[in-house]
């Protein structure tokens, strides 16, 4: 324990910025309150190493300084930078694959003629969203399939990389070659050791800027399918509660909620049953 004790005092004293546990706490409220992310205690490391980009780049020397400036103004560019900061991003292509084969067989089932809506829920930089975009290609056998796919992030930066849809080659390993010929373009030169998403798949889809904390979504309902997945874990009981409870509406009467495996609905089981493994169904909505 003395060690231990001893080791916290000595990354302490070496901290480029002043970082108190009140200072910890209070960003671990600002997160809360703007975006309903949960830090627990073991994120306090994590806090300081995100933020202190911020405090350099403001030429600031305490993190109090820092949170002052946020508390006392309505700088969205630097709340912004505040909350992508703190927004943790992991994610690749065709990621708990299970998942995919599920919606392509919901899609092939639909009778709708007009576009079959999906919401990707956590788009972070854009590979579940063009996974997404894939299965409904593959699943309709067209490039130009009637499916439209809203990717949304409360992240701008992430978004950004999405939008952009261009990718280290490694990022690319879980597609088959098939997959990679027909989807995306390999770079030559200075584009050497990338891919670029081609742009029929990129039309698929739309990036949007949400905060599922957010009071209005501005969605329209009638989503065949909701991806949530991998960021439920990051709010409260009662944040996951509201979220889930929301997404009900949202839904059309046989749309599919697809969550993380190590996401659990839990206490709204009476809105949602499972109709696979973390994929859900309207309770309501009965089969023969």
């Amino acid at each position: 324990m003395a060690n231990s004790a001893l080791d916290l005092d000595l990354e302490v004293a070496e901290r480029e910025f002043v970082f108190t546990h009140d200072d910890f706490l209070r960003a671990k409220a600002l997160i809360a309150r703007r975006a309903g992310i949960a830090l627990g205690p073991a994120k306090q490391n994590m806090v300081y190493s995100r933020l202190s980009r911020r405090l350099r780049a403001l030429a600031l020397p305490a993190f109090s300084d820092y949170l002052d400036l946020l508390e006392s103004s309505h700088d969205a560019r630097e709340w912004e930078a505040f909350t992508n900061a703190l927004t943790t991003n992991l994610t690749s292509f065709f990621r708990e694959a299970h998942h995919f084969p599920i919606l392509a067989s919901h899609l092939r089932r639909q009778t709708s003629h007009a576009p079959l809506r999906i919401w990707c829920a956590a788009a972070s930089t854009g590979e579940e969203s063009y996974s997404l975009a894939m299965t409904a290609c593959e699943a309709f056998g067209s490039a130009k399939p009637p499916v439209r796919i809203v990717a949304s992030d409360i992240d701008t930066q992430v978004l950004a990389t999405a939008r952009r849809g261009v990718y280290a080659l490694d990022r690319l390993d879980n597609l088959s070659a098939a997959q990679k010929r027909q989807f995306f373009h390999r770079g030559t030169g200075p584009s050497a050791g990338f891919a670029r998403v081609r742009p029929e798949l990129r039309a698929l889809v739309e990036f949007r800027t949400i905060n599922l904390h957010d009071a209005n979504w501005a969605l329209d309902r009638g989503f065949t399918a909701i991806f949530c997945r991998n960021v439920l874990i990051y709010f409260d009981r009662p944040t996951q509660a509201a979220i889930v409870a929301r997404f009900a509406p949202l839904l059309a009467d046989d749309g599919l909620l697809f969550t993380g495996h190590s996401e659990a609905l839990g206490p709204i089981d009476s809105m949602f049953r499972p109709r696979g493994k973390t994929v859900y169904e309207k309770a309501a909505n009965e089969h023969a």
